[in-house]
């Protein structure tokens, strides 16, 4: 359980850096907050009460507008946050 801990809390760093670089693009920015949004939103585009497709559309919407927010930004900036990453 520490190690799932130390990995999110990597990864969360992570991405608070590439949100912070100015190079990374508006869209992945809107992408992302939306992604925060719909996690923290007290209702659910599917009701939880429906079997199998109330909690698939977490698993779902979540995932794929971060995918989208990271394809969006540069390569070279996700290398460069990757590397200060690595380096702490």
């Amino acid at each position: 359980m520490k190690k799932i801990v130390q990995s999110l809390k990597r990864h969360l760093v992570f991405y608070r850096n590439v949100l912070a670089d100015p190079r990374t693009p508006r869209i992945s920015r809107w992408l992302l907050a939306a992604a925060i949004g719909y996690v923290l939103m007290p209702f659910d585009l599917i009701p939880d009460w429906i079997p199998v497709l109330g909690q698939l559309d977490d698993l779902i919407i979540v995932p794929l507008l971060v995918f989208l927010a990271f394809r969006f930004i540069p390569e070279e900036v996700l290398a460069t946050h990757r590397t200060t990453e690595k380096d702490n």
